[in-house]
Parts: C-alpha cells; structure tokens; sequence
C-alpha cells in the first residue's frame, strides 16, 4: 500500500465517524435564536421579554407574563426549531395567564432548520439546564407551585428533566409527547395530552403512555379531531391543560 493510499484510508476513516457522530457533535443553533427573538420581541403586546443566562454565559430568552395574585407559575416549552410565542404555544402563554397562571415561556435550544428529530436528544442537555433556570427564577420571585407545560419535542426535552424529578415542580402538562416516550420513573402528577388526528407515533404510544403513569393525580386525554398542533382547537386544549393545573394542590 502506497503513502496515498495509506493517507486515503484515514480520511475516508474519519469521514465515515464524523458522518456517522453528527448528531453526537450537534450544538445549539444561537444565531437562529437570536433571529427569533429580534423577530418576537418587537411585537409582544403579553408579557415582557427577559433573558436567562446558561452557565457557559449564554443568554436566552424568556417571556413572562406575570399574575399578581397567581398561586402557580409554568414554564412553557415549544417544540422543535420553534420559539416562545409560536402558534399554539403563543396561545397557551397567553390564555393560561387570562386565567391566572403566571407564565414564562422560554426559548429552547434549537439547531439548524434542516435538522430532523433524530438529532435533537444531543441538545437535551442543555434543555434540562434552561428548564433548571427557568425553574430556579419562578422560585427566586417567590412561587411555591410550578408547573411544566411543553409541546412536542418539547414534551421530550421536558421528559428528560422531569426524570429527575425535581422537588420545586409540582406537576407536568405533557402534550403530544412525541418519538415513542413514556413518564416511566416520573413521579409528579402528569397530564398526557394529545389529539385524535396527531402524529403517529404519538397515536402509536398512547397505550404505552398511559401504562406508564404511576401518579393517581396523572391523567390522559384525547381532544377529538385535533391535530398536532390543536389547529382549530386551541380553546379546548387551553381549557383541559387549565382544569388539569387548577386540580393540583
């Protein structure tokens, strides 16, 4: 074997291990989450935009629209490559705290628009970490009741944080918990979520989700004719993730 070739042999070598870690090598897309908030921020009219530093001095954005007379707050996680004020989680922000609730609607760690599902788990990491802040701010403004409310791929970094179950979050609003997933080991009462039209493999779980719910205070419900995204059925969607919170003690 000649030194080419020799030399060859180790590119493609390394070519093939790159190829094949990518998703191991993913990393927070900060320039896209700096476009959503120049995007957002401009046009609140609910709540007012703070920023949260990460312990690498990263700062991202939250929404907080704050009750006075509140008894819980939420954080509430969007779902893959969105923001804080997208669509239905714009809606439940905003009509949770019409109710209410205190809510801090915060950025994820989000990766290039091309990225798919699969290579999202690289940046739960640094989901459980801003889900630990936003967490960690409710409780330093004073809130005794916390409640996580996500969507989606949100619903999964939301998982893996709740997996420690965290003493200082009384309870869960998973919903359409995407890729399989379960609330197995989760020990705080839990609201599954979905909709009759969703994604299948959120409709090809929901046996295995229910069977996973240890909490008697854990719940799952199906809004009929729902798809993903609640299109068309915000208002049921905002109102059963409402009766769920306003039962937890």
């Amino acid at each position: 074997m000649t030194l080419l070739q020799k030399k060859m042999r180790v590119f493609v070598s390394f070519l093939v291990l790159s190829l094949s870690a990518g998703p191991l090598l993913a990393a927070p897309d900060y320039g896209r989450e700096k476009r959503w908030a120049d995007e957002v921020v401009p046009g609140l009219i609910v709540g007012e935009a703070i920023y949260l530093a990460q312990q690498n001095g990263h700062p991202f954005l939250g929404i907080l629209a704050e009750e006075d007379d509140a008894e819980m707050a939420l954080v509430v996680a969007h779902g893959m490559g969105l923001h804080p004020d997208s669509g239905m989680i714009g809606t439940l922000r905003q009509r949770l705290f019409d109710h209410g609730y205190t809510t801090l609607s915060i950025q994820m760690p989000v990766l290039a628009a091309t990225a798919g599902a699969e290579a999202y788990p690289a940046l739960f990491p640094d989901a459980v970490e801003r889900l630990q802040i936003a967490v960690a701010y409710l409780k330093q403004k004073g809130y005794k009741k916390i409640a996580i409310v996500s969507h989606s791929n949100g619903s999964r970094m939301s998982r893996r944080y709740m997996k420690t179950n965290p003493t200082d979050v009384n309870a869960w609003a998973a919903i359409s918990l995407t890729q399989g997933d379960t609330f197995t080991d989760i020990k705080a009462p839990i609201f599954d979520l979905y909709g009759s039209n969703d994604l299948p493999h959120v409709l090809a779980s929901t046996k295995k989700r229910q069977a996973s719910l240890s909490n008697n205070a854990s719940r799952q419900v199906v809004i009929s004719g729902a798809d993903h995204f609640f299109a068309g059925h915000e208002e049921a969607m905002v109102s059963a993730v409402k009766n769920f919170l306003d039962g937890i003690k």
